[in-house]
Order: structure tokens, then C-alpha cells, then sequence
């Protein structure tokens, strides 16, 4: 029998309208029933059979009064057979399922499926109603049924006859004769938003890996005929495995603007390790458009063991730092709110375009936020952040007003240091004590500056003239006190090829890593020289990078995961140094752990992951102790101690009512985050962000709900 046997729905279309078909020799005349409607397959009291129920839906406090217009029906029920013919197809981009009513003269109904019900859940009604179909037919189960039993029970209802109405072919499988490449049984489970926690939807369906085109492969889950899930096989799916449980859980949306759906298949363990194998190696393929085998295999381990949940290297014992006592005054400000300059500045700084960046100042607790060719200074004073002024119309030295590509605050935060995307040769310095550009430094006649970075981590603390910049394929000091050109010969290393750089960060000492828009990462000692480590690809571009003051540990951030890199040496000759000042034994590369937010956290979220670039929180003498990052209205932080000790998804989260653009630690401590908004900036602390719950996460979020209701939710971690 079909399901769990304790609870009577099988499968529920939340959202749509039903509507009368009345047939005539010139035309069909659609009456709607029920503009807001239910449909519902359910099973009765006699085994092997079930009903189709579309039952009016109605807005909370609008339900109809028993006592009033009691002849007006809100439901209607169906005995689910062949006779009634039933076809699905499309209606105007809807989903749509018609049949015969052979109890009511024959009539012809349809229901039409809202846009709000995700692909997947219509795909699984149709499926339902074909199992039914054959189970009262057959007087047996479906799970007894070959794919091309349910064929013929699809068949057999299109060769009645059909409906007088336009029809629709059913929908075709469009990965019908692909070449499949992997095929796995596995059980299927979707997370119930409502009820937060994973529902069983089949206990046995096929998992296939097939090759939709060269380095473009899906998965298709399928039980007989009809595909559940067909997801191309990318970052997007935020793809998570847990070893512990042989299960492996992804997201995806079918469109923009509908909520997501996070699944878990669970793989017996015989069938686990293989399917992992594969998965991550087509995964790789897929974003690097290259063969798998031509990876080394030391590469190959690093790319496996990125994806593998297990403990890091036993971390340092620390004294743990108790966060201090927090104020009774809420420390999340807003700008706009608590401004002591007046409405002029501020309402001016407030409209136009959106802010874009901010740079965190050390010496003298200032923030600064671009806006276009605007930049908004931000003074904190105790634990609220305020307004002071705004920069109007950015120009270069020749009057020429521009946007900001990139800012940088140097020489103990007197200066600002600019790129101009239409300058690209060209480095320009704003003294902020006037707030306007006083210099432009020409760089080079051809080499293009696509990044600044300070010479070491603290360097704009102290009058440090140089700093670093790196192009799409060169890495290279930046001294304005030379004459001419301001790029150092000597310290300049460019490669031949386009490493496509795409960031930097420098550790207290001045180690530098250096980052691509490919995935890689490479680890310098100094300028000039070739890199000590060449960290791999993973395949997806590098969005920031940061590294720990002393070099031990380095954080890259891709758009929907950060990636982290203990840079210790662990074996061979060279063990005990950092992966900068010497090569890891080619047998013993670092192993990468991937820190993201859980699927069924991201089932709550409107928007797909996209990280903001990652920072831990700085000062001098003080130990790294917190990561954080954002995306789109959640700042999420990460407990680094508790990283060390393998806990990746020990993660705190808070929601804004608007995107979160960038984030930063103030300067020594980790205790308030400066967060601006799109059109807001404020103080947060620490203490203000929580574990993710379904409170925390989906107060402002659509919930989303499975096919299958909290009766077959099961006592397992799915």
C-alpha cells in the first residue's frame, strides 16, 4: 500500500483552482469552482483504494459559518480509477490535471496547479495518482510494479475516450535517453519547512547520474518512469554529505522567486562511499571542464577530502575568553536613526544608489561605506554607530567623478586609497582629513591594477608608504615614493598565463596568499619569488581571502561555502613550518574544510547562498577567535575554536530586513560586527546572533511544505 498507513494523505497540492469543463461543439466554457483550492490524494477505509479531494481553501477568519449557505459545498471527492482518464500537461505555464467525474453525467473537471507549488510536488501528485490507479486496478501493490505496468495504466487512460477539451501530452521526460552514468537506490526525503524536520517521501527510488552534455551532468531521481528531481550537478545545489549517516543533502529552486527545496537521499553504506566518489568527481569536472584523470593524485585526494566531514589537526589549547557582560541599551543602530548632524547629510547620503563597500578603520574607530561615487563616514561611540559625513562625488585629480572599484584605508587611516574601474593603471590617494583626492599614482603603461592589499595585516596602523596590488596574472609592490612609474621591478611576480587573481590578504609578517577567480590559492614567503605552496582547485572562483595574523590559518570564500586551510606543515622534512615559507610534501597537502549553512537552513532562506568575503576578527595581540560573513539578509559567524575541533556547523545567524552588503569586526575585538545594508549601516554584537532555528531563520522567509504530511515525518536524522 502507498505510504504510511497511519496517515490518510498521500500527497497534497497546497495551492491552485479548480474549474468545470463544459464542452460544446465550438468551444470549451471554463467555469471556476474554487478560485483558491486544495488538492489532496487520500486513502480510504478499503485497501487498494483512494480518493482525489479538491477542497475550497479559505483566508484565516473567512471560513464559511456552518450555519449560513450550508447547500454550498467546499469540497469535492473523487474515486481515483482508470475510468476517470486522467491527463497532465500544461496550461499557460501551470501545471494542470483533467478527468472525468463518471459519478456526475460525466462531467469534466481540472485542477490547476499554483505557481507557488514547486515542479517537483506536481511531478510527485502525477506519480501518486498513476500508483493508485495501478494498485486498485491490480488489487496490489505498486512497489510490485514494473516501470512499464505503470506505462500501460498511463496508456490506458489515454486510449478512452478522451476528454472534449484542448489537450496536453503528458509531460515528457526530457532525460528519457541520456546516457546514465551511475544508478544507486537510495530513500528519498524532503525537509518540511513547517514542521522543521525531513519527511520520508519514498523509501525506495533510483538515483542517477546522467551526462546531459561534456562536463554537464545531472542527478535524476526516478521511481519507475516518472523523475522526481532532475538538478544540474553545481555549487548552487549547496551539496552537503554526512558521513556519519551514508546521506547526502542538496538544494535547489526550480525558478527565481520560489521558495527552495531541500532534499536527502540516504544511501545504504555498501552504496554510500562509491556514490560520494562519483558525485564529487563529476562535480569537478563540471567547473573545471576538464577530465577527472587528469588530476594528480594528490590533487585528487585534496578535492575528495574537501567534501569529507572529519576532525581537523588537534588545536592549541586556548583560554577561553568570556564575551563581556552585555548593556541593557540595544548596540544595533542605525545611522539614519542616530545621527547628530542633522537630516541634510544624511537623507543625501541615504538616496541614489546602494551601498557597495566598507572598509573598518583601526586607529580611530571610523567606518566608511561606499555608495556610487559617494562614501559615507561613520564615527562608533560606545556600542551605537553614527553618521558624521558624507564625501560627495569622488573626482580624480583631474575633476572627474567616479565610483570606486575598491577602497583600502592606509598610512594609520589618514588616507584612502581608490580604484577607478576606468583607470585601471592608476592608484588614487584621498586624504580624509578634506575628503578629497590629492594624488594619482601611475602604476605601470601596462600592467592593470585589479586589487590593493596593505603590505602586512596591521600595516595601516603605521605610516607603511608601500602596499601590494595584484592584476589578472601578476603580483607586485606599489611604492608611491619612487619616481615615474610606482610598480617595484624587483618585487613584481607576473605569470604567463591568466591565473585570472581575483584576491589577496597578507599575514602580520607580510606572507602573502593569493587567490583565483579558478580556485586556486598560492602562498608566498615574499615578492618576486615563485610561490612555496600551490594549493588546488576546487573549481569555483575565490570570492576574498583572509589569513590569521601569524599565517597559521587561511579562510577563502566562494559563493556558497568558505573554505579553510590549516597551513601547517604536519609530515616530512619541512614539518612544523607554514605551507608559506615551505612546500607541503606532495603526499601530504593540507586538508580543506568546507564551512557552509546546513540544507535545511537554506530551505528557510528566500535567496540562494552568496557569501560576502569572509574576515576574522583582528587586533593586535588578540587571537582569532570568530569568522564572519553574510549573505543576503543574514550575518552568520563562526566559532573558530570549536572549527579546530571538527564542529564546521557550529555557526550563529541574524536576520536583517534588508541585504547585507559587507560585514567587519571592529578592530580589536570580536565582540561588534559593523554590518551595512543596502541602504543602512549599524553596530551588531556578537551576542545578538543565535543558533539557526525556524524562528530565527524563517520569521520573514515562505514556508515551504512537502508533498507528504508530519504523519509521515519518521524518527531518524531524516
Amino acid at each position: 500500500m502507498l505510504g504510511n498507513a497511519a496517515n490518510p494523505d498521500l500527497v497534497q497540492l497546497s495551492a491552485g483552482q479548480l474549474y468545470h469543463l463544459r464542452p460544446s461543439p465550438t468551444r470549451t466554457e471554463r467555469i471556476c469552482i474554487y478560485k483558491d483550492a486544495v488538492a489532496t490524494i487520500r486513502r480510504t477505509d478499503v485497501k487498494f483504494q483512494y480518493q482525489l479531494v479538491v477542497a475550497q481553501a479559505y483566508e484565516e477568519g473567512d471560513e464559511q459559518d456552518d450555519t449560513d449557505d450550508a447547500e454550498i459545498d467546499d469540497e469535492k471527492s473523487f474515486l481515483v480509477d482508470v475510468a476517470l482518464q486522467f491527463r497532465f500537461g500544461e496550461i499557460d505555464g501551470d501545471w494542470n490535471c483533467t478527468w472525468r467525474d463518471i459519478d456526475g453525467e460525466d462531467q469534466l473537471w481540472e485542477f490547476v496547479s499554483s505557481k507557488s507549488v514547486p515542479l517537483a510536488t506536481n511531478k510527485l501528485f502525477e506519480l501518486t495518482i498513476l500508483n493508485c490507479v495501478y494498485e486498485r486496478k491490480h488489487q496490489t501493490s505498486h512497489e510490485l510494479a514494473a516501470e512499464d505496468d505503470i506505462a500501460a495504466i498511463r496508456t490506458a487512460m489515454l486510449q478512452g475516450d478522451a476528454p472534449s477539451v484542448e489537450e496536453h501530452a503528458p509531460v515528457a521526460d526530457p532525460f528519457k535517453d541520456v546516457p546514465v552514468l551511475t544508478k544507486t537506490p537510495a530513500e528519498l526525503y524532503l525537509f518540511d519547512t513547517e514542521a522543521d524536520l525531513f519527511v520520508v517521501q519514498e523509501n525506495t527510488v533510483d538515483v542517477e547520474i546522467a551526462a546531459n552534455a561534456e562536463f554537464d551532468t545531472w542527478i535524476i531521481v526516478r521511481q519507475n518512469l516518472t523523475p522526481f528531481i532532475s538538478v544540474p550537478i553545481d555549487s548552487e545545489m549547496n551539496p552537503l554529505f554526512d558521513m556519519a549517516n551514508y546521506a547526502f543533502m542538496f538544494t535547489f529552486r526550480e525558478q527565481d522567486g520560489l521558495p527552495p527545496m531541500t532534499w536527502c537521499l540516504k544511501f545504504s553504506a555498501d552504496a554510500f562511499q562509491q556514490w560520494k566518489d562519483d558525485f564529487i568527481m563529476y562535480l569537478w569536472e563540471g567547473k573545471n571542464k576538464m577530465s577527472y584523470a587528469k588530476a594528480k593524485a594528490d590533487e585528487r585526494r585534496y578535492i575528495q577530502e574537501a567534501y569529507e566531514d572529519v576532525e581537523m589537526a588537534e588545536p592549541e589549547e586556548e583560554e577561553e575568553v568570556p564575551d563581556e557582560v552585555e548593556e541593557e541599551e540595544p548596540s544595533e543602530q542605525s545611522y539614519v536613526e542616530d545621527s547628530d548632524e542633522g537630516p541634510s547629510d544624511t537623507e543625501q547620503f541615504a538616496k541614489g544608489s546602494k551601498n557597495e563597500q566598507l572598509a573598518v578603520g583601526y586607529k580611530n574607530d571610523l567606518s566608511f561605506v561606499a555608495r556610487g561615487d559617494m562614501i559615507g563616514v561613520f564615527a562608533q561611540k560606545e556600542d551605537r554607530i553614527k553618521f558624521r559625513a558624507a564625501i560627495d562625488r569622488v573626482k580624480d585629480t583631474h575633476g572627474k567623478s567616479f565610483s570606486p572599484a575598491k577602497m583600502m584605508l592606509h598610512n594609520q587611516d589618514s588616507d584612502m586609497l581608490l580604484l577607478d574601474p576606468a583607470n585601471s593603471g592608476s592608484v588614487y590617494r584621498m586624504d580624509l582629513e578634506y575628503g578629497k583626492v590629492v594624488d594619482e599614482w601611475k602604476v605601470h603603461d601596462t600592467v592593470q591594477v585589479n586589487n590593493i592589499v596593505p603590505q602586512s595585516k596591521y600595516a595601516q596602523m603605521n605610516p607603511e608608504q608601500t602596499f601590494l596590488g595584484t592584476s589578472h596574472n601578476g603580483l607586485f609592490r606599489i611604492d608611491p615614493r619612487v619616481s615615474g612609474n610606482k610598480l617595484v621591478e624587483s618585487q613584481f611576480k607576473q605569470y604567463s598565463t591568466k591565473n585570472d587573481f581575483s584576491a589577496a590578504a597578507t599575514t602580520e609578517s607580510g606572507r602573502i596568499a593569493v587567490a583565483s577567480n579558478k580556485g586556486d590559492i598560492r602562498l608566498f614567503d615574499q615578492l618576486g619569488k615563485n610561490a612555496k605552496t600551490a594549493l588546488p582547485a576546487l573549481g569555483d572562483p575565490i570570492l576574498g581571502v583572509d589569513v590569521s595574523a601569524d599565517g597559521r590559518w587561511l579562510v577563502a570564500t566562494c559563493k556558497t561555502y568558505l573554505l579553510l586551510i590549516d597551513t601547517l606543515i604536519g609530515d616530512g622534512r619541512y614539518k612544523g613550518s607554514l605551507g608559506f615559507d615551505r612546500s607541503f610534501p606532495a603526499d601530504s597537502k593540507p586538508v580543506p574544510r568546507r564551512l557552509q549553512l546546513k540544507p535545511e537552513h537554506v530551505a528557510y532562506m528566500n535567496d540562494p547562498v552568496s557569501f560576502t568575503p569572509a574576515r576574522f576578527n583582528t587586533g593586535l595581540n588578540e587571537t582569532e577567535r570568530t569568522i564572519v560573513t553574510s549573505t543576503g539578509r543574514y550575518v552568520v559567524t563562526w566559532n573558530f575554536r570549536r572549527i579546530k575541533q571538527g564542529r564546521t556547523d557550529d555557526y550563529q545567524i541574524k536576520q536583517y530586513d534588508s541585504k547585507v552588503v559587507a560585514d567587519n569586526f571592529n578592530f580589536g575585538a570580536d565582540r561588534n560586527i559593523v554590518v551595512a545594508l543596502e541602504h543602512n549601516v549599524l553596530l551588531a554584537n556578537k551576542k545578538e546572533l543565535s543558533k539557526p532555528t525556524r524562528s530565527s531563520l524563517a520569521s520573514r522567509a515562505i514556508s515551504t511544505k512537502p508533498g507528504k504530511s508530519r504523519n509521515d515525518i519518521v524518527d531518524s536524522p531524516y
